[in-house]
């Protein structure tokens, strides 16, 4: 029997998620095979802040964008919450 190994990812929030969070970046320990869906939802419950601003975000996984959270999140990968951006 294979036990589950940890994984650290680097998650990095800009602007808006940045307030929210309460920094720039940090490095968060998930399970081997966690989604990214399942990254966003441990993120959310910190406060209703966070949740309301994650849900709104486009997110990069190691500077590609993705369009659903199904992503495996790989050893070492770095995540970006970019939220909507004012302008043009």
């Amino acid at each position: 029997m294979r036990l589950v190994d940890d994984v650290t990812v680097t998650v990095r929030f800009f602007a808006a998620a940045c307030r929210a969070a309460g920094a720039a970046e940090e490095l968060v320990t998930v399970s081997e095979g966690t989604l990214l869906g399942e990254l966003v939802d441990s993120l959310s419950v910190r406060s209703d802040e966070l949740s309301r601003v994650l849900s709104r975000c486009q997110f990069l996984v190691d500077e590609e964008a993705v369009s659903n959270h199904d992503v495996v999140l790989r050893p070492g990968c770095t995540v970006d919450a970019l939220p909507p951006f004012a302008g043009g």
